[in-house]
């Protein structure tokens, strides 16, 4: 990868995660562990693969983007700030009365929102019906949907992936976000979805395994699933619940509180020493 556009996408990483806590802690309520674990993905996906336009967010031939996880809005409503879809000072209305940014993405209210979501299971559920619609149309864009690893604890996300390989749904990517924990532990201890991998390739589908926080790790992988046919793509990312805040990391707790003010400030003062060291 070229060094500056590693930079580059660090930088675009690190204000997504600065946008997560600032909105959480705005609110005083939100998920911010499990938005942490995503930024690098969607910072990759919104700078670097995803066909998306903030002036035309509803262009039919638009890649779209489904996070079936929705309780980790924050990291979507920071990624989307940061592509120039919402002004970045929106962030800190996040869950208040009034505001567009509710602690679930609201498609009909938020431009760049694809799908509503909240209900485990049933953001993949919706994300294969638009990649049918896209193959019914001869459509060139392509599906990308998040879910949670405690999320694979839902059976309606089995029934999706039954759906996708019998429609051999190749325009349809599926980033599990394998941080390991949930609400109440870790997931093995919990209701264990393991080997995701082998599940997933019994219901069909292409899978590839990528660190979701090495941006080569990444791009050698979404340059790899580009050469898929006939099968829908399950990537299993190995993240870091938290990551990017010290005391957040591999914390379960941090699944669904906020920081109070000596926390915030020593997220912040963390990110922003982030931020200082890829300056050019």
């Amino acid at each position: 990868m070229d060094d500056k556009l590693k930079k580059d996408l660090q930088k675009t990483a690190a204000h997504i995660r600065l946008g997560i806590i600032e909105g959480v802690y705005a609110a005083q309520a939100g998920h911010p562990g499990g938005s942490l674990s995503i930024a690098d993905t969607l910072a990759y996906l919104y700078s670097a693969v995803m066909h998306v336009d903030p002036k035309n967010p509803k262009m039919p031939e638009r890649d779209r983007l489904v996070l079936s996880k929705g309780h980790c809005a924050p990291a979507l409503y920071a990624a989307l700030a940061e592509r120039g879809f919402l002004p970045k000072e929106e962030l800190k209305t996040l869950r208040q009365i009034g505001s567009r940014l509710q602690g679930h993405p609201d498609m009909k209210r938020i431009p760049g929102v694809d799908m509503s979501t909240g209900s485990l299971g049933q953001g993949i559920s919706a994300a294969c019906g638009m990649a049918l619609a896209g193959k019914l149309d001869s459509a060139s864009y392509k599906v990308y949907t998040i879910l949670g690893d405690g999320e694979l604890e839902e059976g309606q996300v089995w029934e999706a992936a039954m759906f996708a390989s019998h429609n051999k749904l190749d325009n349809l990517v599926a980033i599990i976000d394998n941080n390991g924990l949930q609400i109440d532990g870790k997931i093995t201890d919990i209701c264990s979805p393991m080997p995701i991998d082998e599940k997933f390739e019994a219901f069909g589908w292409r899978v590839f395994k990528m660190d979701g926080h090495d941006f080569e790790s990444i791009e050698r992988t979404f340059a790899d699933i580009e050469k898929v046919q006939y099968q829908p793509v399950a990537i299993i990312q190995t993240s870091i619940k938290g990551k990017g805040v010290s005391y957040m990391e591999n914390n379960a707790g941090w699944h669904g509180k906020a920081p109070n003010t000596e926390q915030y400030n020593q997220a912040i003062s963390e990110l922003t020493e982030l931020l200082k060291g890829l300056v050019d």
